[in-house]
């Protein structure tokens, strides 16, 4: 399980990086980088999509 932690920390850190392209690309070459922006947002929603799975599945193994 503690992979799946790591991955979940992983998660932001490739939303930051899309977030970061989509502001970069928008002030630089004013262009709005839908994809990044798109990636930037499912990579959030990952997140806690992750953790909340996580957390279900460590008190499903508690309560055992």
């Amino acid at each position: 399980m503690k992979y799946s932690k790591f991955f979940q920390y992983a998660y932001i850190v490739f939303a930051a990086l899309f977030i970061y392209d989509a502001v970069d690309k928008y002030f630089n070459q004013d262009v709005v980088a839908y994809t990044s922006i798109l990636l930037g947002a499912t990579a959030v929603f990952m997140f806690f999509f992750r953790r909340k799975f996580s957390r279900k599945f460590d008190n499903r193994d508690q309560s055992k």
